[in-house]
């Protein structure tokens, strides 16, 4: 194999795990026929297909999507007026046939990912079909904080990815509607990529950067007479009438992309415009988990809210009741393309025993070099995002308003 890696390739990387990431250091190259295979397809139509790795059909005629497993999505591709190879590029999470056709592991992923990722910015697709969960830790994995969990969490959604300039669209991967063998899987399946079709010639949305307006009078918030808000809370822990628990900031949003953001006063005089905001029933008031503010504010505040409108977390499971899809942060990614926002403060937000009695460490942060305004602005960004949700949840939900 002398000659066969590029100067780049034999570099490896590190990443926080300490671990390095290189062909080499997975060496799954020594193993196959046709090692590091390359993107296959004309992409008339600007669709990148990422499949699991090579199979042994595929490592012995150096293509992608060969075999049964090749036959069915290209048959299904057909039926929508998709042609697999003419119209669309066709790669693998790992570029080289893992052993005995089993399953690359995270690692072996992880390793592939700069070739995925170039290959990505060489191309510049405009949808970016992710078969499987090897693609989805491809391209989504190293971005998220949280566990991705599995596959049936992430079909369906055509995601608006900022990063890419992409609609990014996860589904099965056909050797798993094969083996299922079920025709309610076959429909799901099919149903996804009908409906990844229909954004082939529709750009991304766009939206303003969000406006984040760090205030210390609170008067300011005097302005807003009717309309509608949404607000959100950062506080010392999950449950309001704990000791030691309080309210460190708030934050008003009163469009889809401004936000009021401030420390919690300490006096209710200060507090005032804020409380006869939250008071004013011709304001209509919106936030994620409403139940939560609403207690917090009952406890801590004294102040029982009025008019009530949206909740974005129910809302969510309205849309769509798989688990594990109602928190904010996987909302704002799969509607607005917009990765995990919070990734720098989140281990502050998170108590030690996680017990809900428990302290966060939210004041530990206040403590460190920009930890105030990172704060504010993580909080500003849960409220003007939890409007546009709401926005977009309504017109889904068809309500008049």
């Amino acid at each position: 194999m002398e000659g066969f890696f590029t100067a780049k390739e034999t570099q490896s990387f590190s990443r926080p795990d300490g671990k390095n990431y290189s062909c080499i250091s997975c060496g799954l190259y020594k193993l196959c026929k046709t090692p590091k295979m390359k993107p296959y397809g004309n992409f008339k139509k600007r669709i990148l297909n990422i499949g699991e790795a090579p199979g042994e059909m595929e490592d012995r005629n150096g293509k992608p999507w060969q075999g049964r497993t090749g036959a069915l999505l290209k048959e299904t591709y057909a039926d929508l007026g998709i042609d697999l190879f003419e119209d669309c590029l066709n790669i693998n999470a790992v570029n080289c046939r893992p052993e005995d056709d089993r399953p690359p592991n995270n690692y072996e992923i992880a390793c592939c990912r700069k070739i995925v990722l170039d290959v990505i910015k060489q191309y510049k697709p405009h949808i970016i079909v992710l078969f499987g969960n090897a693609a989805i830790f491809s391209i989504i994995g190293h971005r998220w904080k949280k566990s991705l969990e599995s596959i049936s969490k992430w079909r369906g959604w055509t995601i608006p990815d900022r990063d890419f300039n992409a609609w990014i669209c996860p589904v099965f991967h056909p050797s798993y509607v094969e083996k299922a063998d079920s025709k309610e899987v076959n429909t799901v399946w099919k149903h996804d990529l009908k409906e990844m079709i229909k954004w082939i010639n529709t750009d991304l949305p766009k939206y303003k950067d969000p406006d984040i307006e760090i205030i210390e009078d609170l008067s300011v918030l005097n302005s807003i007479k009717k309309g509608r808000i949404a607000f959100d809370y950062e506080t010392t822990g999950i449950k309001p009438h704990a000791t030691g628990h309080r309210i460190i900031c708030a934050s008003v949003a009163d469009s889809s992309d401004h936000a009021f953001v401030f420390m919690m006063p300490s006096t209710r005089k200060e507090r005032q415009p804020f409380i006869d905001l939250l008071k004013n029933p011709n304001v209509g008031k919106m936030a994620q988990n409403m139940k939560f503010e609403h207690a917090w504010s009952l406890v801590r505040l004294n102040t029982e809210v009025q008019n009530w409108e949206w909740d974005t977390m129910v809302a969510s499971h309205i849309l769509d009741n798989r688990p594990g899809i109602t928190g904010l942060k996987f909302q704002t990614y799969v509607q607005f393309g917009i990765v995990d926002y919070a990734s720098d403060i989140s281990p502050f937000l998170e108590s030690d025993a996680g017990g809900g009695n428990d302290l966060n460490k939210i004041q530990e942060l206040l403590t460190k070099p920009k930890g105030k305004e990172s704060l504010l602005h993580y909080c500003g960004l849960d409220a003007i995002y939890e409007y546009r949700l709401a926005m977009l949840q309504q017109s889904e939900i068809l309500l008049p308003f």
